[in-house]
């Protein structure tokens, strides 16, 4: 069985030992994967529809460890109790819904040592909520397969965090220009993400400076004064996207 680079990345965030909650697993590809790498004792793969439960189900029956992973029905953590995991992963999904999922099962968090978390879109929402639950960022990655951008965040409790929070989201100042990048700023670019920018974080913003300057241009034939207010807005964000991208490391792009 081999892993998509996405899930391989996800698994090898997960430290040895580790007992494991997979939320929306899909047809269980990651935690089969993680208990045959030894990474994982024990695991549970989450499931809320009947197609994707079936499919983990005949996954870890064929791989012979039906004794080790258990494929559950539910809704979010619903599938897990509390102190019954140390990790959870939750992938492929938008940011809104993993904090959503996050948030209803806030309960079952409190045995929990790390997140590892990849959301499909809306990371910043997810990075707020991150925030406003005393989680830190230690890790975040971002990369490309088979022609989609993935960013994968891994957080720990604040109380095992060797970073504060305050110190991950201080204002960032740029060389060569006068904008400085606030805590907005960093939740929408990843705080770590941005010290570290790769080839595929260049290419992610600057597709989303193409998908503004769509917006603008449609918003352009609109004569309401309200359209009008909004483009001021989209000609600021585009330009300070523009001058956040030229700013970074170039030798990083």
């Amino acid at each position: 069985m081999k892993l998509s680079q996405r899930l391989q990345y996800i698994m090898e965030q997960i430290p040895a030992g580790s007992r494991l909650a997979d939320i929306g697993s899909d047809h269980g590809l990651l935690p089969v994967a993680a208990v045959r790498s030894g990474r994982v004792t024990q695991a549970v793969a989450g499931e809320v529809n009947d197609g994707p439960l079936r499919a983990a189900q005949k996954q870890v029956a064929e791989a012979g460890l039906t004794d080790r992973i258990t494929v559950r029905r539910g809704d979010g953590l619903a599938v897990i109790t509390a102190h019954e995991v140390d990790i959870i992963t939750i992938a492929g999904m938008g940011g809104a819904l993993i904090a959503s999922i996050l948030e209803q099962g806030k309960d079952k968090l409190d045995s929990v040592k790390r997140l590892i978390l990849q959301p499909n879109v809306g990371e910043d929402i997810l990075r707020r909520w991150l925030i406003e639950h005393q989680w830190v960022l230690t890790g975040e990655h971002i990369m490309e397969e088979d022609g989609k951008i993935y960013e994968v965040l891994t957080a720990v409790p604040v109380s095992d965090s060797p970073v504060k929070q305050d110190e991950l989201y201080r204002p960032l100042a740029l060389s060569g220009s006068s904008l400085v990048l606030t805590q907005n700023w960093l939740e929408q670019l990843g705080p770590l993400l941005v010290r570290e920018p790769n080839e595929v974080f260049f290419r992610k913003w600057k597709l989303e400076i193409h998908k503004l300057q769509n917006v603008l241009a449609q918003l352009a034939r609109s004569e309401q004064e309200s359209a009008q207010q909004k483009q001021e807005q989209l000609r600021k964000q585009i330009e300070q996207l523009k001058e956040v991208l030229a700013c970074l490391p170039k030798d990083k792009r």
